[in-house]
């Protein structure tokens, strides 16, 4: 029984660790790349770079059917019993309605260019820019559902290297434009990041399983299923991304200046974005184990080592992100983004509740609880909104970080309450403590920012970040057997070439 748990934590540990280090990997290349772009074309371009984006993230949502989460969920069934001719048959259903949804978005964002326009905009008419972007939108489709495909037949290292490949074209593709063109790139460069990440994501997929043209007929109706499921997460999704697009509109117009926006982007990037990519394996490797889980006590025994591993991982990072931040970003961006340093340093602890938050969430996905998934994403955004949009109006952008933080700390209470009455998840004992225990020190770090003394500042800094990463170290070493399977290669090695 030891063995089985040790061989369990280390699997989770294992994937997470992979696609963890690829995101450590793509945040590098992605710091590098907006320190460019804040360069080239300041918070006012940042702000407009995110107000595009955030628009086309929602009309991608509002019209995907939901494919790339329920496809998931449907490929992985099939994949665990392992009906190969069932697996391909599906995949052809999925890409029927993928592309599909592909048309559909594109004539969304074609036809509701000018309302997008007055709403995300205080000044000017935007419409021709919604309509150039309408093929990213039709691009965002097609990559979900063949991303959704390669998620489902656990190909997970085809999928750490498309995140790879993505974020180094990014910094390759835009970076030139930019320099030359300035604003006017923005657009082209959303469209060409789109068809980078398809064309790379059906490199895999098609090679996985060839793109057949043939025995079309029916295959719509055939997924009905899947997109009924779906409704309910387009809901969510619609929610979420207007969450975000309705935030930045608000900051836009509420201050007129675009700089705002590009500055509340900038530390939202940083904090939420960057660090929150190190809960990528999620989707990839925990949502179908989860999803094939049966009884209370599998599923809590999944989730809560999740939870731990994910803990451990990522709260020696953020302690290092809390006392790092005001040397970080006038590196990473300019000195006109410092006024984001007590914004993001407050807003890290979102994802310290995030990595207990995030694996409880997926819980009603598995099950395939739609609508209760879609009530909790529901009353969640609202409050994102609405706590953002008071935090901003008393203390301006540190007000947006305290937001973030205390939205995070709502939606883990709302959550936990849900699951626990409906599908009896409890939170184990070792989950609870190393909470408290990294969260303390999260705590501890931020305390230390209020020291004017450098030294003082830097030495306690340093000393709480190691004390962080040693205990998550020290714990990982005595649940899993990584450290004496990585002792035995290394050994294996050194024999080989001494």
């Amino acid at each position: 029984m030891e063995e089985k748990v040790s061989d369990s934590y280390s699997h989770v540990l294992k994937y997470t660790g992979i696609f963890g280090g690829v995101q450590g990997l793509n945040i590098v290349v992605g710091l590098v790349r907006n320190m460019l772009v804040a360069r080239l074309l300041g918070p006012n371009g940042m702000g407009l770079v995110s107000l595009l984006n955030s628009t086309v993230n929602f009309v991608s949502q509002a019209t995907n059917l939901g494919i790339s989460f329920t496809a998931v969920k449907h490929v992985s069934e099939l994949f665990d019993r392992g009906d190969e001719a069932a697996i391909a048959h599906f995949v052809k259903v999925v890409r029927a309605w993928s592309l599909l949804t592909a048309v559909l978005g594109m004539l969304v964002c074609v036809l509701a260019g000018p309302a997008l326009s007055n709403f995300t905009f205080a000044w000017g008419d935007h419409s021709l820019h919604f309509i150039l972007l309408s093929p990213a939108v039709a691009l965002l489709a097609v990559t979900g559902g063949e991303m959704a495909i390669l998620k489902g037949a656990r190909q997970l290292r085809p999928l750490a290297v498309i995140q790879v490949y993505t974020v180094l074209a990014a910094l390759v593709v835009s970076i030139p434009l930019y320099y030359f063109f300035g604003q006017r790139a923005i657009v082209p460069v959303i469209v060409l990041m789109a068809l980078v990440s398809m064309l790379l994501t059906i490199r895999y997929s098609y090679r996985l399983y060839p793109l057949r043209l043939s025995g079309g007929c029916g295959l719509l109706g055939e997924g009905i299923g899947m997109v009924k499921l779906g409704m309910a997460f387009v809901v969510a999704g619609i929610l979420g991304s207007g969450a975000e697009m309705l935030i930045r509109s608000y900051l836009n117009v509420s201050s007129g200046d675009l700089d705002v926006v590009g500055l509340y982007n900038a530390g939202f990037v940083l904090t939420i974005t960057y660090a929150g990519m190190v809960f990528s394996a999620m989707e990839t490797d925990y949502f179908p184990r989860l999803s094939s889980c049966s009884g209370v006590a599998d599923t809590n025994l999944t989730v809560n080592r999740q939870i731990e591993v994910s803990l451990l991982i990522v709260s020696p990072m953020l302690a290092v992100l809390i006392i790092s931040l005001p040397v970080l970003i006038p590196i990473l961006y300019s000195s006109k983004f410092l006024p984001i340093v007590e914004m993001a340093q407050v807003a890290v602890f979102s994802m310290y509740l995030k990595a207990v938050s995030l694996p409880i969430s997926y819980i009603t996905l598995a099950k395939g609880d739609s609508v209760g998934y879609m009530v909790l994403e529901g009353i969640y955004d609202v409050l994102l909104v609405v706590l953002i949009v008071t935090g901003y109006r008393y203390w301006g952008l540190f007000g947006t970080g305290v937001a973030l933080s205390v939205s995070y700390l709502l939606d883990i209470l709302m959550v936990s309450a849900y699951v626990y009455l409906r599908y009896g998840y409890r939170p184990s004992a070792p989950v609870l403590y190393y909470a408290l225990l990294q969260f303390s020190l999260g705590v501890a770090a931020y305390t230390v920012t209020f020291v004017d003394n450098a030294v003082i500042y830097w030495t306690l800094g340093v000393l709480i970040c190691m004390v962080s990463l040693l205990v998550s170290v020290y714990i990982l070493h005595q649940k899993t057997s990584l450290w004496a399977s990585l002792m035995a290669k290394l050994k294996k090695v050194v024999r080989r070439h001494g």
